[in-house]
């Protein structure tokens, strides 16, 4: 839109400024002058005696709209609260009535008494919901679910495109919506790792759905600020962090190498609790990206574009720093398979089951070597790579205890596949790589779904087997700093007990002082019969009961697909035979104690 001096009441220098200010203002920025003008009109009209028998123009207003909105989010990492509440803020600020809820603190039965609806979901593993959607979900899908008249809604869904079930549970309250008879304000938008600008886009497009243009006494203010606690950095603004301590937890001789990485936060004004987790930004082994380069006979040096904004690097250094080159998608596949005239590939693209064999545990390099030739240049090969994104790891101490500092427990991950060794990119960065001195780009992730009760009283079971253990070093920790008087129940379990007791010392020292109650191991390797944690759990499951009974929280840190699966069929079958109860009511009992926030999981 470009103003013209012609029968405008603008002089030529306005005009000029305004034709450089319009073209770069987003749609939330239009609407907050449209309503600033509006509100300094309105209060001139007011203000000036000769106005109060003018008869004033009629403001174009949306009133059949409704400006109350719910914004409903479940979210297993916090990503997914921290952007339900920033545009909860962003509308707030605009003029409307916001309501922000978790959907498991939500009652489902007010579904029908809402207009507008917005939801921020992710998608946990193979397409599921994540723990505090699971009770909402399962109610929207049920028989149970009202018919929606007079209602409108937008999902904006996260997740990971490298998953097949991408996006997955934010599609189906998408599509349910609709069936129920909802309207839609403003289309799905789904997110893969790198998900700012999008949500961005989606934010704007709610905006102008709901075409605001009603003048407000009070100019609102919107805000896109991502700082955390006073702090200016950020997730889109990294500190990077000196490391302090970089130490093998494991024994000589075990199969295993877990590093004990310790941070200072000095001067970033971070802060966290219990419960959160460290984002960390790593670099691509340059070993993997001196062979992309050989084998695509590139120039390490040609410079290319990396971004939007049209910052420039080094090949060498841009695959390093700034591309996944690890992990293959079933997008990017069918984004490069346009830059190859390899028939075989082509062929692979056509056939959906084998794209999905083909991606898994396979990376970049395989890709270029299995279907080459590439003509194309290095600037339209890496236009086609995600961002690198930030690995998430729970945080493994108290800050109260540990002062400007931050740790975690990281497993190195290496293994063989395809004929070739692979390496996990942010765990062997730090068991290989990073000494004493070196920085780390991070920042903190709060997630309000894995929290300490706030009643210090309270008793507490944790299950942490491997590197599971982290956020329950922090638990205990900060329990002991703070003197709380709960009691608490830890339950650890690795390979052998030699080599592989993570914190051995520490544990010993807790249960000395009190700080921890009492504590269970399972060394699977160590006996003839592979022990786990759940069976430790099972072993004393009268006892596991009375805490339950008690109003114990339970908390599960680790793997999802295995451990965690296990552990939640434990409880149920202690609540179960414990409780003299049916499976059906035993899985109602769980059920209630994750509403109560009895039962939260960091899993992954």
């Amino acid at each position: 839109m470009q103003l013209q001096v012609m029968n405008s009441p603008f002089n030529q220098e306005q005009v000029e400024l305004l034709n450089q200010l319009l073209p770069s203002l987003t749609e939330s920025q239009k609407v907050w002058i449209s309503g600033y003008l509006a509100a300094s009109q309105a209060t001139m009209v007011t203000e000036t005696p000769e106005s109060q028998s003018a008869e004033l123009p009629v403001q174009s207003t949306e009133q059949s709209i409704s400006k109350e909105v719910t914004i409903l989010y479940g979210s297993q990492t916090g990503n997914a609260q921290g952007i339900a509440e920033k545009t909860g803020k962003t509308l707030g600020d605009l003029g409307f009535k916001v309501n922000v809820s978790s959907m498991n603190d939500f009652k489902p039965n007010n579904l029908k008494k809402l207009e507008n609806l917005l939801i921020v979901v992710s998608t946990h593993g193979e397409g599921d919901p994540p723990d505090n959607a699971l009770s909402f979900h399962e109610f929207l899908h049920g028989k149970r679910a009202p018919k929606l008249d007079n209602f409108r809604f937008s999902v904006l869904s996260l997740g990971d495109s490298s998953y097949e079930f991408f996006c997955q549970t934010g599609k189906e309250f998408d599509e349910r919506l609709e069936e129920l008879g909802g309207t839609r304000l403003t289309p799905r938008v789904d997110c893969d790792l790198d998900f700012d600008e999008q949500v961005s886009e989606w934010v704007e497009g709610v905006i102008e759905s709901f075409n605001v243009t009603q003048a407000s006494s009070v100019a609102p203010t919107v805000t896109a600020s991502t700082q955390v606690n006073g702090s200016v950095y950020s997730r889109t603004n990294p500190f990077k962090a000196e490391v302090l301590e970089n130490i093998n937890l494991n024994g000589r001789g075990s199969n295993k190498e877990t590093r004990h990485l310790e941070l200072s936060l000095e001067g970033s004004g971070l802060t966290f609790e219990p419960g959160d987790s460290l984002g960390v930004y790593p670099e691509n082994d340059p070993d993997l990206v001196e062979l992309l380069l050989t084998e695509m006979k590139w120039n390490a040096e040609e410079k290319v574009t990396i971004n939007k904004e049209g910052d420039v690097l080094p090949l060498k250094e841009a695959l390093i720093t700034h591309f996944e080159i690890t992990v293959l998608t079933k997008p990017l596949l069918e984004k490069l398979g346009t830059l190859s005239a390899n028939e075989e590939l082509k062929e692979l693209l056509a056939n959906g089951e084998k794209v999905k064999d083909y991606i898994n545990g396979r990376d970049l390099l395989d890709l270029v070597r299995d279907y080459g030739p590439w003509s194309t240049s290095p600037q339209e090969f890496i236009s086609n790579l995600r961002k690198l994104p930030a690995r998430l790891y729970s945080i493994a101490s108290s800050l109260s205890a540990n002062p400007d500092e931050v740790h975690l427990t990281i497993g190195a991950v290496r293994y063989e596949t395809s004929g070739r060794e692979r390496n996990g990119v942010c765990s062997i960065l730090c068991a290989e790589r990073l000494e004493p001195g070196d920085t780390l780009p991070v920042y903190i992730q709060h997630n309000q779904n894995f929290k300490l009760p706030p009643n210090p009283d309270t008793p507490i079971i944790m299950v942490g087997p491997g590197t599971g253990i982290a956020p329950f070093r922090s638990f205990i920790q900060e329990r002991e700093e703070t003197g709380a008087e709960g009691k608490s129940w830890l339950f650890f379990g690795e390979q052998h007990f030699v080599t592989d007791f993570l914190y051995q010392t520490e544990w010993q020292k807790a249960l000395k002082d009190g700080a921890l109650t009492k504590m269970d191991v399972a060394f699977s390797r160590d006996t003839n019969e592979k022990v786990y944690v759940q069976n430790r759990m099972l072993e004393q499951s009268n006892e596991v009961f009375e805490w339950l009974q008690e109003g114990a929280v339970v908390y599960i840190c680790g793997d999802e697909k295995n451990m965690a699966h296990d552990v939640h069929h434990t409880l149920l079958e202690i609540i179960e035979k414990e409780g003299g109860l049916s499976r059906e009511k035993a899985e109602a009992y769980l059920a209630d104690m994750q509403q109560q926030k009895r039962y939260q999981r960091d899993v992954y």
